[in-house]
C-alpha cells in the first residue's frame, strides 16, 4: 500500500525522546505514528532524542503502523542533523515542519535523498502555496498544523473551525488534485470526547483521510470516524450490484433507494470497500 491508499485514520504524535512512550506505541491501535523530534522535545534533549528514536526504530515492533519522523526545521540548529539521522533510521516518511514552498521540500531531498516526504501545513504562506507543495515529486502526505495556523491568523477558537476553513479547504483541494494523503490537525482537549468526535466527523465529511492525535485516548474515536460504517459498506455493495445488473441489461444507470446510481457512484462505492479491505489487512480486528 502507498501513503495514499493505506489507512491513515489515526496518526499519533509520540515524543522521540521518551523510551516509555516509544515502547507503548508498539501496542496502540493507530494507523501511523509521528515520532516527534520537534515540538515534543526540549532543546536540551534534541541531540539525545535522535539516538533514542534510532534505537527504538531499529528494534522494530511497530507492525503495520506507518512510521514517520518529524524533524526540526532546516532553519534551526538541529534540522540538518535531524534529517541525516532520520534518513538513516529508514522510516516510511520524514515530516518537515512549517513547509512554505516546494523549495523547502527540495532542500530536504538534498540531504535525505529519495525518502518519501510529508509536509506540515501550518502557516498562511503554506495555505497560499498548497497546490505547488502538493505537487512535489516526493510528497506523500500533507499534515494540517492547525494550532500554529490559528496563532498566525490570530483567530478565536470556534467549535465549527470557521476561521480555519479556508486554509483547510485549500490544502484539501491541493492534496486531492495531486493524489497525496491529507491529515487533519489535532484536537487539543484530549478529555473532551464529544468535541473530538464532532471535529473528526467534520474532517471526514470534508474529505480528510484521518486525524493527527496527541493522546492515545483519542484513538478509538478517530478510528471509528474515519472507518466506513456498516451502513456505508452495505450501500456500496448494493450500488455495485445494482449497477452491474443494469449494465448487463444494457442500461447506463441503476436506481438504489430511489436514487440514481451512475459510474461515478460506483467508483466511490468501490473506494469505500477498498478502504475497508485495507483496514482489515492492517488489523486482526474485523471491519464493518
Amino acid at each position: 500500500m502507498t501513503a495514499t491508499t493505506r489507512p491513515l485514520r489515526s496518526v499519533l504524535y509520540i515524543p522521540g525522546s521518551k523510551p516509555r512512550a516509544l515502547e507503548k506505541a508498539r501496542g496502540l491501535a493507530c494507523d501511523a505514528v509521528i515520532f516527534d523530534l520537534e515540538d515534543a522535545v526540549s532543546p536540551d534533549e534534541k541531540v539525545a532524542a535522535r539516538e533514542t528514536l534510532a534505537e527504538a526504530l531499529a528494534t522494530g515492533g511497530y507492525g503495520a503502523r506507518m512510521r514517520v519522523v518529524r524533524i526540526n526545521g532546516l532553519d534551526t540548529e538541529w534540522g540538518a542533523d535531524d534529517a541525516r539521522a532520520a534518513a538513516a533510521m529508514k522510516p516510511d516518511a520524514i515530516l518537515l515542519p512549517k513547509v512554505g514552498s516546494p523549495a523547502d521540500l527540495e532542500a530536504l531531498t538534498e540531504i535525505v535523498g529519495d525518502v518519501p516526504l510529508w509536509a506540515m501545513m501550518e502557516t498562511p504562506g503554506a495555505m497560499l502555496n498548497a497546490a505547488a507543495i502538493a505537487g512535489h515529486r516526493q510528497l506523500q502526505a500533507m499534515v494540517m498544523g492547525t494550532n500554529d495556523l490559528a496563532k498566525d491568523l490570530q483567530t478565536r477558537f470556534r467549535p465549527d473551525r470557521l476561521p480555519l476553513i479556508t486554509g483547510l479547504g485549500l490544502c484539501l483541494l491541493a492534496a486531492k488534485a495531486h493524489g497525496v494523503a491529507i491529515i487533519d490537525g489535532v484536537y487539543n482537549a484530549f478529555k473532551d470526547d464529544d468535541g473530538l468526535r464532532a471535529e473528526c466527523d467534520q474532517g471526514r465529511d470534508m474529505g480528510f483521510d484521518g486525524k493527527t492525535l496527541i493522546h492515545p485516548a483519542q484513538l478509538e474515536i478517530a478510528n471509528a470516524a474515519f472507518t466506513p460504517s456498516e451502513e456505508e459498506a452495505a450501500l456500496a455493495r448494493r450500488q455495485i450490484d445494482a449497477y452491474e445488473e443494469a449494465q448487463a441489461a444494457g442500461q447506463g444507470v441503476a436506481v438504489v433507494d430511489g436514487k440514481i446510481v451512475e459510474n461515478l457512484h460506483v467508483a466511490t462505492a468501490r473506494e469505500t470497500l477498498a478502504k475497508l479491505a485495507a483496514i482489515a489487512a492492517m488489523s486482526p480486528e474485523p471491519s464493518p
